[in-house]
This record gives structure tokens, C-alpha cells and sequence, in this order.
């Protein structure tokens, strides 16, 4: 046999003797100010502080608008695939189907690491036919009012804001100030200064670890109900409401 098909032979024999395995998390994840998802590797791996150590390019463990810019700057890099020097409607749709799908409105909300599945209900047509219409209707509005919930709708938190700390649905669209469907690195870099002074509450033109996992939302549980009347804590551009 020629050597280089021996050498073919054994790397065949190699490969299926060790068998690469990949294990896939729906875990739920860290969505910076900007809009950069982070993604939990392990249920031990804290997916803010990942995004925080990035951005404090001096590792002192303080955050300045500065640094927050810098790092809008390099996130923009990345979205602006044909670099002329604006994020337009199809590097946009990119952003939103692939880099980020968490941010579209219909997904579901994400689990936390580490948080069990929560028990799925059973459902009993035969049982639904026993019941009077009144009671099926009562029950199909019920099961319809836990389907919005668990999809983030009927008053809880949509898209980004499930997994950020500002209350933005869609970080990235947002910084288009001027509505002509076109983000610039100025606009990008501008949303960076505002969303900084949003997060600063105390003014003092920095922002630490520990006050930024104070914003932090808790990642709700599927099935459970929020008042649509209550008001969110943290402070964002949340999306219009139907009239």
C-alpha cells in the first residue's frame, strides 16, 4: 500500500476511534449595552462580567464612558461586514437572525445557568371536550395567556431586555437616531455615551462590576404572568404599545 494512503488509513482510524462531541446550552445570555450577546460556556461562567472585563481595556475594575465608546467601536467593526462605515438593513437583518436571534420579539425567553426546565403541563384534548364552552374558552385564554408569557409578550419584557440592563428590545436598530435605516460609527458611538449615563445613576462618571449586577434582571420563568401595568425599574427605550 503507497504510503500516503496508509497515512490516509490511520488518520481515518484515528478519527473515528475519538468521536468529537458537541453539547449545545439554550442557555440564557448576557446582552451588552450595545447589543453584543455573551454566552454562558459553563453554569458557573458569568456572562456581564465576561462582557465587563472586555470593555475595562485598562483592567482596574472601573468602567468610563471612554472605554464604554471604544468597545461600541469594536463591536461595530464586526457588524459592518462590507466596511463602509454604516451598518445597513442587511447587515442589520444579520445581527438580528444570527448573531442575535434572542433579540427578536417571538423567542423564547432563555433559562439562566443551571435553572431546570420548568415541568411541562399535559394537555388533554379528550379532557377539554368534557368541559362546557364556557370552561373551554376559560381554558384556551388561559393557555393562550401562558403561551404570550413565555414568549415575553403581554406587558413582560421583549427581546433584548430579557438579558440586558437597559430596557432596549433592539440595542443595535436603536442607535439609528435619524430613521434612515443606516447606523453609523458616529450614531453607534453617541447610543454608547447616552446608554453610559443611563447605566451611571450615581453620576460619578464610572461604573463598576457590582453596580452594573445590580441591574442586572432575573431571567423569568416560563408560564409565569407580569403585570402589564407595572413599571420597569431600569431605564431604556421600551416598545410602543398597541393603542
Amino acid at each position: 500500500m503507497p504510503a500516503p494512503v496508509a497515512l490516509l488509513c490511520l488518520l481515518a482510524a484515528a478519527g473515528q476511534a475519538a468521536p468529537i462531541t458537541v453539547t449545545g446550552h439554550q442557555w440564557a445570555p448576557f446582552i451588552s449595552p450595545m447589543g453584543e450577546p455573551f454566552r454562558a460556556r459553563t453554569a458557573a461562567d458569568d456572562t456581564l462580567a465576561n462582557w465587563f472585563r472586555q470593555a475595562d481595556r485598562n483592567h482596574d475594575g472601573i468602567l468610563t464612558a471612554d472605554e464604554m465608546v471604544a468597545d461600541a467601536g469594536r463591536f461595530f467593526a464586526t457588524l459592518d461586514t462590507d466596511h463602509d462605515g454604516q451598518i445597513d438593513p442587511d447587515e442589520l437583518a444579520a445581527y438580528e437572525y444570527d448573531v442575535a436571534p434572542d433579540v427578536q420579539v417571538m423567542s423564547r425567553t432563555k433559562r439562566a445557568p443551571g435553572t431546570p426546565a420548568p415541568v411541562a403541563k399535559p394537555r388533554d384534548d379528550d379532557a377539554m371536550l368534557e368541559l362546557s364552552d364556557k370552561q373551554q374558552r376559560r381554558e384556551r385564554r388561559k393557555r393562550e395567556a401562558e403561551q404570550e408569557a413565555s414568549l415575553g409578550l403581554g406587558g413582560a419584557l421583549q427581546g433584548a431586555a430579557r438579558y440586558a440592563l437597559l430596557d432596549i428590545p433592539e440595542p443595535v436598530a436603536a442607535a439609528d437616531t435619524d430613521f434612515n435605516r443606516a447606523i453609523t460609527l458616529d450614531e453607534f458611538r453617541s447610543a454608547a455615551i447616552g446608554r453610559f449615563a443611563l447605566l451611571d445613576r450615581s453620576h460619578q462618571g464610572q461604573l463598576t462590576l457590582a453596580e452594573l449586577e445590580a441591574l442586572r434582571p432575573a431571567i423569568p420563568a416560563r408560564r409565569t404572568k407580569r403585570d402589564p401595568d407595572a413599571r420597569d425599574t431600569r431605564i431604556g427605550n421600551p416598545l410602543p404599545r398597541g393603542q
